[in-house]
């Protein structure tokens, strides 16, 4: 299959609407969820809960999806989900009771989207190796891309057809769409006789010097090893998630991460909130999620191949700066000006963050085990998106304001950021 075209950039595609259809529904739950209270007279606390339940319950579960994505396959893991994610929120769709909404939004729709970002990521890492920034940032900004055009088309079906139909209509078309595009991932390379990259068989097989880190009490020793191609997986570069987890190094990432993911979701579930305290009108209030999502789509775009050129590491160290100056931003605005321009850059800090974490780990830890290694990451420190919202509204009923909220967001992420510093230099693979 030596002729064939490189496959890789199909499967970067491939995550890119995989994304795009999860993170999609996932970011018009804000519509549904107005439109339900006032028809059932819900209260917004619970349909919080279950939102937050949601988000936590598919970090948790991404650690397993991470596994079996390593054992049967991407296609399979994420066609399932697609099933799954569809019916979790045909469930909601049909809701009669508070119960209904969580199962479908808390127990079922969890599973499907479990079988999204991990799966995506972890099969795309194992495409590519210098380009890998590039082709993560492309999987990534289907995310936002998502969270900026589903949510008026949600807005229009419930308006037109109600929030069951509306539900419904984006389960079904969303869940159909996920299946067929879950027939386009391969799981590596090797499977079809290709290689990272593209790379020609001549260019894989010459040897070549590489570095590589080792576990030791006293930290990390960089060394050298012989490798046959490119990003070759040896007993020496392929960490198994258990090896990984012993690490120093796993665990200042998974510190760095869940600083920064603790936060992550205060701008979207508290972002139009706080505009409005400030006295600006529903439309205008609206425009800071908006921006968020532009500066995320742009974020993930340019970042990615930017890694590929600084380092994997002092990208996230630029993200996690611009990420910190965003919330002081944020907590110091009172006009429209430097909140948009605070939200623009934490939607570019985030996304660019996000876009590169799975090319990180797999840097640090290799291609094989990359599901399993990335699914814990997603599963420890991701779960701890769900508490910063929660958090966000005890700080809002304790002191009448907002501005302990952002402040602490900024400190978070100063903190993850003095973490980044330090990391060992990543593994760099030579540039074709």
């Amino acid at each position: 299959m030596i002729g064939r075209p490189f496959h890789g950039w199909r499967v970067a595609w491939a995550g890119f609407w995989v994304l795009f259809i999860v993170y999609g529904i996932q970011f018009s739950y804000g519509t549904f969820e107005g439109a339900i209270s006032a028809d059932k007279g819900w209260s917004a606390t619970w349909l919080q809960l279950a939102y937050a339940s949601y988000i936590l319950a598919y970090s948790v579960v991404s650690a397993w999806t991470g596994q079996l994505t390593d054992r049967f396959g991407p296609r399979k893991v994420i066609a399932t989900g697609a099933a799954l994610l569809a019916a979790g929120y045909l469930v909601l769709s049909a809701a009669g009771s508070l119960a209904m909404v969580f199962i479908g939004l808390a127990v079922i729709a969890p599973l499907g989207m479990s079988s999204s970002w991990v799966p995506a990521n972890a099969t795309v890492v194992r495409w590519f190796s210098a380009r890998r920034g590039l082709a993560t940032g492309i999987v990534g900004s289907g995310g936002s891309a998502g969270g900026i055009v589903a949510p008026p088309i949600a807005a229009w079906l419930v308006g037109e057809f109600g929030w069951r139909t509306a539900i419904a209509v984006m389960a079904v078309v969303g869940g159909v769409l996920m299946a067929v595009t879950a027939m386009v991932f391969v799981r590596d390379p090797e499977s079809i006789g290709q290689y990272p990259d593209g790379r020609s068989p001549d260019v894989a097989d010459r040897p070549m010097t590489r570095s590589r880190f080792v576990s030791r009490p006293a930290g990390f020793v960089v060394e050298t090893t012989r490798s046959s191609a490119p990003d070759a997986e040896n007993p020496l570069t392929a960490w198994t998630a258990p090896q990984a987890w012993r690490s120093s190094v796993f665990w200042r990432i998974f510190g760095m991460f869940a600083l920064t993911f603790v936060v992550v979701f205060v701008p979207f579930a508290h972002g139009v909130q706080y505009a409005r305290s400030l006295g600006f009108s529903p439309l205008w209030a609206a425009g800071v999620i908006s921006s968020v999502g532009v500066g995320g789509l742009v974020g993930r775009i340019v970042t990615g191949p930017l890694s590929d050129r600084i380092d994997r590491r002092r990208a996230v160290m630029l993200a996690l700066a611009v990420e910190t100056l965003s919330f002081v931003g944020i907590a110091v605005s009172e006009g429209l000006v430097l909140l948009y321009a605070s939200a623009i850059a934490f939607g570019l800090s985030y996304g660019g963050s996000v876009a590169v974490f799975p090319a990180l780990v797999a840097d640090y830890f290799g291609r094989t085990h990359a599901g399993a290694i990335v699914g814990r990451f997603f599963a420890t420190a991701g779960s701890f998106a769900a508490v910063g919202p929660y958090v966000a509204q005890l700080l809002l009923g304790a002191t009448g304001g907002y501005g302990w909220t952002f402040s602490m967001a900024a400190a978070s992420n100063a903190c993850a950021l003095a973490l980044a510093f330090t990391l060992p230099r990543p593994v760099l693979l030579p540039k074709r």
